[in-house]
């Protein structure tokens, strides 16, 4: 074919590629399904040093364009964490192949033999920003549910991605398989991912994951239904009744262990009583560890580090280690904080109360809730779906983690004995 020479041409190519192929993968076996995974697995691990080297040059560029600390670390991947990677994608080996899965079946009285079966959604478009691991996690999901991708990372991950993506092109066709499933966009033009957008005919869905720019323009512009990975505005509660010990572990994992990261919290909110038993030392913890606090009135008493906090913090995914805090009198203040502020993403409560946690259970509406634990456990690997695709926030067609039955839909199968209808 020849080369395309326009954004708008370049697209188009794509998506036709993308979709020649979509009926094959539907039907590729699980065996040739998990022997590419194992495959994939092995040429991580084997290309680790020059995967390596790649990101090197993407962080130099980073640095130099003033990325902050935590989106350097959103784009690193040096050799334990491409072995981290390969181990998911090992993980996903061992998981339930979900196409082809009945649902449910029933028996009509008129004999008709009624059954929903799991299928792929079809072609995908992911657009996604800085992460170059997720190149891989949307690889493999995408190829184990059938589904063709294509994938188009940041320009500041780029060349992680070129390496990567002749990678996933090499071992497609070393096992055999459509090397159209797995294609990524090897250019940084923004205008070929408006041309993908109007694609809606040759591209099923679009999931886009990243900043809010960016979620709002795909939103915006795209003709195809969207699975959005929105703002993750996470909240860590600490109940009057919060063990001190277990609130402070929890609170330094949910946000310093990977600041740049949805998960990570972005508000911690303190009933009053807890915040006399221990704010001060807790306070002095996340100082130590650089975290800046933009306080309310109340609990910026008496912490020098600390800043104001306004009103548009509390509305702001931060990303790196700044941490919005609050005093409230009640769980029904901290729950209201919540419905104003929070994106639906994860929120978690740390009490010793089981009315508490069951009224947080259920009153809080984010894909995830948690109680007495980390927020960063919002997660596929954690929570057992071998890697995602991202972290719906959307209430329907899936919510939380996007794994594998996420990214399929269902046909109806029906089987008769040459049944009409009168």
């Amino acid at each position: 074919m020849v080369s395309p020479t326009t954004p708008t041409q370049y697209a188009h190519e794509l998506a036709v590629q993308a979709r020649a192929v979509a009926s094959t993968l539907a039907t590729l076996t699980t065996a040739q399904k998990n022997s590419w995974l194992r495959r994939l697995a092995a040429d991580l691990r084997a290309h680790a040093t020059q995967i390596h080297a790649a990101n090197l040059l993407d962080l130099q560029a980073g640095q130099a364009s003033g990325l902050s600390p935590a989106l350097l670390d959103r784009l690193k991947l040096n050799p334990e964490r491409v072995e981290s990677l390969a181990r998911s994608v090992e993980a996903v080996v061992a998981l339930p192949d979900p196409v082809g899965e009945v649902i449910e079946g029933s028996r009509r009285p008129n004999g008709l033999r009624v059954s929903r079966v799991r299928v792929p959604l079809g072609v995908v478009l992911f657009i996604y920003e800085s992460r170059p691991n997720v190149t891989i996690d949307a690889a493999t999901l995408c190829l184990k549910s059938g589904n063709p991708v294509i994938l188009r990372g940041g320009s500041e991950s780029l060349q992680t991605n070129l390496v990567l993506s002749d990678l996933l092109a090499r071992s497609l066709t070393a096992e055999g398989l459509p090397e159209h499933a797995l294609q990524v966009v090897r250019s940084t033009d923004r205008a070929i991912v408006g041309d993908l957008l109007s694609m809606g005919k040759l591209i099923d869905v679009t999931i886009p994951r990243g900043g809010r720019a960016l979620i709002e323009r795909v939103t915006r512009e795209a003709t195809m239904p969207v699975i959005k990975h929105f703002d993750g505005i996470c909240h860590v509660y600490l109940d009057q009744s919060a063990d001190e010990q277990m609130a402070v572990d929890i609170v330094i994992n949910s946000k310093c262990q990977r600041p740049g990261v949805c998960n990570a919290a972005e508000t911690l909110l303190l009933h009053r009583e807890a915040a006399q038993r221990f704010w001060p030392a807790l306070a002095d913890t996340l100082l130590k560890r650089g975290v800046q606090l933009r306080c309310c009135p109340e609990s910026l008493v008496g912490l020098p580090g600390a800043v104001p906090a306004t009103d548009q913090d509390f509305h702001t995914e931060h990303l790196d280690l700044i941490l919005n805090v609050r005093i409230v009198d009640s769980l029904d203040q901290a729950l209201s904080h919540i419905r104003t502020y929070g994106s639906g993403h994860t929120d978690a409560i740390v009490t010793s109360c089981l009315q508490a946690a069951t009224r947080f259970e259920a009153e809080v509406d984010s894909s995830a809730v948690v109680i007495n634990a980390s927020t960063r456990f919002n997660d596929g690997g954690e929570l057992g779906l071998g890697a995602e695709i991202g972290i719906s926030t959307d209430r329907f067609h899936a919510r939380g983690p996007c794994g594998l039955r996420e990214m399929t839909s269902y046909k109806f199968v029906i089987r008769g004995d040459g049944q009409i209808r009168g």
